[in-house]
């Protein structure tokens, strides 16, 4: 069974060769606005990643009956309605995650990453691609918050919280609070973009 019969190729394209944020540079404004710390980017992360799989799916399994000319309308509908689901089960069941989030869950309708994901793929591939797409596109999203996430937690405010724990602290450290602020935030991602060209150079002369 090859790569593409499988489905691995569509899962894990997302994690690098073709990451939504690193590679493909889309859906960076949630990301550089929340990436402050790991829990903000576990909830959005998985947000965006439910809508995405699910947007992708249903997309793909109607294709064949939405008129050309139209697909980008019902393409939002769909993603709307997943939306909503997202914000309405945060709102009620982690409440303090919400209000921390605030407008960004809503915004998740517009990201860039879902609705090319719906007219570059799904709306051309099959059910099970769609979904491994999706999939893998989450994932590489979700691991690009985290990272960023855990970076600029730890270095900004010395420590990283998850869920009201304490699971890492530096101790007695004064932490430069730029990391949390948005100036931290590009300085963060542009040195991980920094860190994958820089591996991309390197398999590229092997």
């Amino acid at each position: 069974m090859d790569e593409n019969t499988s489905g691995w190729h569509e899962f894990s394209k997302g994690f690098i060769i073709e990451n939504p944020l690193m590679v493909l540079m889309v859906g960076l404004c949630a990301t550089l606005a929340v990436s402050n710390r790991m829990e903000n980017g576990i909830f959005l992360g998985l947000a965006a990643t439910f809508v995405l799989v699910c947007s992708n799916v249903i997309i793909s399994s109607i294709r064949g009956f939405i008129p050309d000319q139209i697909r980008i309308p019902i393409f939002i509908v769909i993603i709307a309605s997943f939306v909503t689901i997202v914000d309405l089960s945060m709102k009620a069941y982690f409440p303090a995650a919400y209000a921390t989030l605030g407008v960004w869950i809503p915004l998740i309708v517009v990201n860039c990453i879902i609705l090319a994901r719906a007219e570059g793929f799904a709306y051309k591939n099959t059910v099970w691609h769609s979904f491994l797409d999706g999939l893998g596109m989450g994932a590489g999203y979700i691991g690009v918050l985290l990272i960023m996430g855990f970076i600029r937690e730890l270095l900004g405010t010395g420590k990283i919280v998850l869920f009201d724990k304490t699971i890492i602290s530096l101790g007695p450290f004064n932490p430069p609070s730029i990391f949390i602020l948005f100036p931290g935030a590009f300085l963060t991602f542009g040195c991980l973009l920094a860190l994958l060209n820089r591996y991309k150079m390197r398999k590229s002369n092997e």
